[in-house]
Formats: C-alpha cells, structure tokens, sequence
C-alpha cells in the first residue's frame, strides 16, 4: 500500500512538471514528423512520454515479433522522454517518432489515483498520422499473445468520408464495472452497465464479437485503437479538445472524448483484442474471459507486472497469475539482449 501511495505522488509530481513543460506544445498539430520513420505503410504504435513504461513497450515489441506480426512498432515519443529511454530505444533499433504533447485548451483535473488520464490525452495524435495508412495504437502496458494483424486489414471508414461514416475506428469496450470501487468513478460505473456483462450469457461468441457499440455506457477502452489517419477527424478532435464545456466532463480522457464524438460510429472488436487484466478476476467478467481466446493482454492499473518485487511474484494469488505471462517474454528479451550486449536494466 505503501508502495502504491509514493507511486502515486511520483506520478503527481512528474506529470504536473511534464504538463507545465508542455503547455506550449499542446498544439492542434501533433504530426512534427511528416515523414514515415518505417518503410511500411502500416504500422502499431504506442506512446512514451517517460521512463516509467519503458519496460513494458520493450516487452510489447517483443512480444510482436515473437507472434510473427509483419508489421513494426513504431514508439511515438513526446519531449518529455528523457536521453536514456532514446539510447535504449536505439540500442534494440526501435524505431520512434516525435509527436507533440497534447492536453485540452483547459486543463481537466483527474483524481491522483488516475494520473495516467493525463497523458492519455496524447494517444489520440494517432488520427494525425497521415505518411501512414493504417495504425494501431497500443499502451504499453499490453502484451500479445496470438498474432493480430487481421487488425491492419479490417475495414474502417476512408479518408473520404471525414468522419461522417459509421466505422470511424476500432477498438474494444471500457469494463465499467469498478472493479477496485474508486468513490470517485461516476455512479453509474457498474456491472448493470457494463458491455461485457450483456455477453455473460453467450461466451462463445463474445470470443469472436464485441457487444454492440451501443452496448452498456458504449464507451471504448482507449488502449487498443484501429485508426485509418485523417486530418478531418483529427480537426474534429482538435476542436472538442478546443471547448472547456466540452472536455470538463470527460473523466476518462482520450476514450471519453471519442465516445461523445463518434457515439455508436465505431466498430466494437471483441474484449480478446484487449483484454483488461481485471476482467479476469473472480466474479468480473472470468464467464467469458479464456486464457487460450486472449490476444492481447492489457495490464490495467497498477502495480504493473514490473514492479513486481520477487516477494511479490512468490505471493501472487489469482488476480496476479497473468503476470507471469509477461515475465516468460520479458526474460527471453533480456536473455536475448545480453547475447547482443544490451544491459541497461531496462
């Protein structure tokens, strides 16, 4: 507990300097790269803005190759990422791209527990990304399990339609089921009114479909997002993030925002492609969560799988279990690494 509280006001403290240092850069252009930093058109990415998640974006990488995607990762980098997370980045030739930071006009306040909203307003500079023609943006706190690439072929609304279309983007529900009882999450952030608990019935086919975007609160879980790039869209997003009165109610960032911007225009894929460490949990939703379904593994909230304390990984109990998963890639990445003289503790 102890732990989790310095955490937390770490947390505080770096991201109230990191947001101090980037009022300036909260730009409406994100895209300072205009060129393609890979040879493939399409690509995932996942956003860095400090060393804290270093560790689990390496994993990510790892874990994509080790499935056999034929797609890069692309690490998407705000001005705050410090020298030795480039020079780790570099030492394993990930490749990387500088986008601005981005925040509302006004800032939102978020409780300290919920820290991470902050930056999670930057994950949606994907939709600028026009030198590609389809990303993924993933958080790093992911891990694939199963190959995923069909991902890069599903069909979404072109350029063309500027938004107006009906398949905007991609992504899986938010559990708004408040697993940890946070008193300040909204009232009706319950099991009653979440998308995943309409699937309960049926578990076979929640393996193979999502609820409808409609389902629940019809809130998409930010972590996963399938964009076709377009200036048209991201003008749109620029302008809700432009509006106080707007972006005052969005107590879950970027996902809030996309939800009242496209409502009910989005493809909703199944929770496999996102699979929210707490789903798993008893009495959650474990009556359709699989282990052998899961293709992609998301570890929300905290601790992350490495702040594990070897004390901690001896006394894991059935919420902690999938943890392993992500030490089995993280040690062949570090054994690997050392074969090639990366030791940098990362």
């Amino acid at each position: 507990m102890e732990q989790e509280k310095t955490k937390q006001k770490n947390e505080v403290t770096e991201g109230r300097n990191k947001r101090r240092k980037a009022k300036m850069a909260t730009s409406t252009t994100p895209n300072t790269h205009p060129d393609r930093v890979v040879a493939s058109p399409k690509v995932w990415t996942t956003l860095i803005t400090n060393l804290a998640y270093l560790p689990g974006l390496l994993t990510l990488e790892a874990s994509l190759r080790e499935v056999g995607s034929q797609y890069p990762l692309v690490a998407l980098y705000t001005d705050s990422f410090p020298a030795a997370g480039h020079a780790a980045l570099d030492a394993r030739h990930i490749p990387k791209q500088h986008v601005a930071y981005l925040l509302p006009a006004v800032e939102k306040k978020f409780d300290p527990s919920d820290s991470r909203f902050y930056d999670c307003w930057s994950k949606l500079t994907p939709f600028s990304l026009v030198q590609y023609s389809r990303v993924v943006q993933l958080d790093s706190d992911m891990l694939v399990r199963r190959n995923m690439d069909e991902l890069m072929d599903l069909p979404l609304d072109g350029p063309e339609l500027q938004g107006q279309g009906p398949r905007v983007f991609a992504a899986s529900h938010a559990c708004v089921c408040n697993p940890l009882n946070k008193p300040h999450y909204p009232p009706d952030w319950i099991p009653a009114n979440c998308a995943f608990t309409t699937q309960h019935p049926d578990p076979d086919r929640a393996q193979r479909e999502g609820a409808a975007p409609t389902a629940g609160l019809a809130m998409p879980n930010g972590g996963l997002q399938v964009v076709i790039p377009s200036l048209e869209v991201y003008a749109a997003i620029t302008s809700l993030l432009a509006s106080p009165s707007e972006t005052s109610s969005m107590d879950f960032s970027d996902q809030s925002l996309l939800s009242d911007l496209f409502p009910g225009r989005w493809v909703a894929l199944p929770y496999t492609y996102n699979a929210l460490r707490p789903m798993r949990w008893e009495g959650i939703h474990d009556a359709i969560w699989r282990d052998d379904e899961v293709r992609n593994v998301h570890f929300l909230l905290n601790p992350k799988p490495w702040d594990e304390s070897e004390e901690m990984k001896g006394k894991r109990g059935v919420r902690e279990e999938i943890n392993k998963w992500w030490w089995e890639v993280t040690d062949r990445r570090r054994e690997g690494e050392r074969r090639v003289g990366v030791v940098d503790g990362f």
